[in-house]
């Protein structure tokens, strides 16, 4: 029994049939992993810049249009229209922005207040359109889905219940006299 034993390990042991699939099982699950965080990180990235890109526009209009003061939903609908590849951007997008006394600096409070889609709308958090020369923080929350949630880095961001992870962009200006 013990002869049997050793030459069908030893024949096992020689044979070399199945060695390329094992190695392209494991080097394929490596690339693959590889290439999906790329691709994630590439994706968030973009949102980034292009939310940055929308709320610095945005922030710009608002400093230099004297004589209008802006609501939330049109600061909102214009950082939405600008920034191009949000998902959703009316539902995803929470905005803060307050009025702060330059001598006695203080910032938002360390947790934002973002929502996704799939929450029942919250009242404003705390939006302040300022007054002339008013130093302005503005702080954008933005809510979306990881494009792979289940590989990767998808699967290392933080996200909520619903498998929402967030972006947050802050943006101080100083209000222009009206």
């Amino acid at each position: 029994m013990m002869s049997r034993i050793r030459t069908f390990a030893s024949r096992f042991h020689r044979d070399e049939d199945g060695n390329s699939t094992i190695e392209f099982a494991l080097y394929f699950t490596l690339i693959f992993m590889v290439l999906t965080t790329g691709v994630e990180i590439g994706y968030i990235n973009l949102r980034h810049s292009m939310l940055e890109r929308s709320v610095d526009l945005a922030v710009r209009d608002i400093r230099l249009s004297t004589g209008q003061v802006p609501s939330y939903t049109e600061v909102r609908d214009q950082i939405c229209q600008q920034s191009g590849v949000i998902d959703d951007c009316d539902n995803n997008l929470t905005l803060e922005m307050v009025e702060v006394d330059p001598r006695n600096f203080w910032s938002f409070e360390p947790n934002p207040d973002c929502r996704n889609a799939e929450e029942d709308p919250r009242p404003v958090r705390n939006f302040v359109p300022g007054k002339d020369n008013a130093l302005m923080l503005l702080r954008a929350c933005l809510k979306y889905k990881p494009m792979m949630p289940l590989t990767g880095l998808g699967k290392q961001l933080n996200k909520d219940s619903q498998g929402y992870a967030q972006l947050i962009v802050t943006s101080a200006f100083v209000q222009e006299p009206r």
